[in-house]
């Protein structure tokens, strides 16, 4: 349970997702890394470059830490997930506690990872179909309708000349880690709890 809540430290160091854009005239992806803190540049001019690109369709730019409350709000949460996990660890294994409380943190985490990945979806649809209405380029569908460019939330999708990958981070592994540990530990405890209780005759 303790080591499970540490691994999600490794939020604050590693990105939590990547996202690459790959076409022709970039046969090195660009890419983005968004950590729970604010959005970083794969390499040292990805940012710059992708907003150049946004630019021509009227995409808006890729927002800065202090444009987006989550940035403020995500270190918070995760630093209260992390202590809150290390003192239930610490508090059973002292026996003052039991594994129930380690699949409470479980479900709270789960939670509050559903909340984050639905407001990281809500923020993609924006970024990509509220585009500016005196772009240089208009595209439709075959209905007429604006093209959306929203990046994927997951997975790999194509989006004009450009190939979008959006896979977790480092960190985003870390993170799934760490709530494995502690469902584990939640499993694990049950199963000692079990054993300990006396069998009927």
């Amino acid at each position: 349970m303790i080591l499970g809540s540490l691994l999600l430290v490794g939020l604050f160091y590693f990105p939590l997702w990547n996202i690459q854009l790959g076409a022709p005239q970039y046969p090195d992806p660009l890419g983005m890394n968004i950590y729970i803190y604010g959005i970083e540049g794969q390499e040292e001019f990805d940012i710059q470059n992708i907003d150049g690109v946004n630019k021509y369709i009227g995409m808006k730019k890729i927002p800065k830490a202090e444009e987006m409350w989550e940035f403020t709000i995500f270190p918070k949460v995760i630093t209260g997930m992390i202590i809150l996990g290390v003192i239930i660890g610490l508090l059973a294994f002292f026996k003052i506690t039991n594994h129930k409380w380690f699949l409470g943190w479980f479900i709270l985490m789960s939670v509050l990872g559903i909340l984050g990945m639905y407001d990281f979806n809500a923020w993609l649809l924006d970024y990509g179909t509220d585009l500016d209405p005196n772009a240089i380029l208009k595209l439709n569908d075959l209905e007429g309708n604006p093209l959306s460019y929203k990046p994927p939330l997951f997975g790999t999708d194509q989006i004009l000349n450009f190939t979008a990958r959006s896979y977790p981070g480092i960190g985003g592994y870390m993170l799934f880690s760490g709530m494995a540990l502690t469902l584990l530990a939640y499993f694990v405890g049950r199963k000692e709890q079990k054993s300990l209780q006396p069998k009927n005759k």
